[in-house]
């Protein structure tokens, strides 16, 4: 069966571990051949043609808030299928934007759980055994983080830590005084060089 220009969501949850300071994460956006709450699933390769046109523009898919197309909260740097599904590298613009902070903070604080993907199914066909709808050809339009996902299977696989501000000042602190050592060692050495020459010229 061939469905045209539907527009669908599919929802995926992932675990947040750490964060880096700008908003980085990284996971899967959806795990091939898990049932969803609709009863469809996604099948390999359902993305390729879509990321291979967006790849042409050199661009990806905006990255929302709940699917709030007025919402974009940042900017997604990687997408790909693998094995397992559609992995992901997002960006939250958590200094420039409001709802990106607040997005920041659920996600550290393990509050919002879920990313969704929105897509028109291009190629599909139902299942006679199971009556589930296999999703094989996807025109993806966005890839949101929402609060109430649908799939617990797709997960973040690996994130960046944000740094510790008391460890970063005292970081600076330590290299200012290195700096400073490092002055004073060069103005006793230029010294030494001018006392050397004048013993010399003497």
């Amino acid at each position: 069966m061939r469905v045209l220009m539907t527009h669908d969501q599919f929802d995926a949850g992932f675990e947040i571990k750490l964060l880096a300071a700008t908003g980085l994460f990284e996971g899967y956006a959806s795990v091939f051949g898990v049932v969803d709450q609709v009863n469809d699933k996604i099948a390999p390769g359902a993305f390729k043609a879509s990321l291979a046109a967006w790849r042409q523009k050199k661009s990806f898919p905006p990255l929302l808030w709940q699917h709030e197309a007025a919402a974009p909260i940042g900017a997604w740097r990687e997408m790909r299928e693998d094995g397992r599904g559609l992995f992901v590298k997002g960006d939250l613009f958590t200094k420039d934007i409001p709802r990106a902070q607040e997005a920041y903070k659920l996600l550290k604080e393990n509050v919002v759980t879920g990313l969704s993907i929105g897509y028109r199914a291009e190629e599909s066909h139902i299942e006679r055994k199971s009556g589930v709808r296999v999703l094989t050809k996807l025109d993806l339009i966005e890839v949101s983080l929402v609060t109430f996902p649908a799939n617990a299977e797709a997960r973040v696989t690996g994130v960046k830590a944000a740094p510790d501000a008391a460890m970063l000042a005292q970081t600076m602190r330590a290299a200012a005084e290195e700096m400073r050592r490092a002055t004073e060692i060069n103005r006793f050495s230029r010294f030494l060089r001018g006392a050397a020459l004048e013993t010399i010229d003497r």
